[in-house]
């Protein structure tokens, strides 16, 4: 994934969490949501916001990869 130079909001990645949920495994958007009720980092919120950006449209081994790497934020 590239990196973006624009800075995501809390609300930006609540928002496109809140849209990309029905698509997400199990509990995965539900613990995300508790994640991101507590104060996160700037590079967490813009990574967490590119990991879910699209993720509808992303391939199965491409959501694998993802659902990886957001699992890794709610350990």
């Amino acid at each position: 994934m590239s990196k973006c130079n624009i800075d995501h909001s809390l609300e930006s990645v609540v928002a496109k969490l809140e849209s990309q949920a029905e698509f997400l495994p199990g509990g995965l958007a539900e613990e995300l949501g508790q994640f991101l009720s507590s104060d996160q980092p700037q590079d967490t919120l813009n990574e967490v916001f590119h990991l879910l950006k699209k993720y509808d449209l992303a391939s199965v081994e491409e959501r694998k990869e993802r659902d990886r790497k957001l699992e890794q934020y709610i350990k």
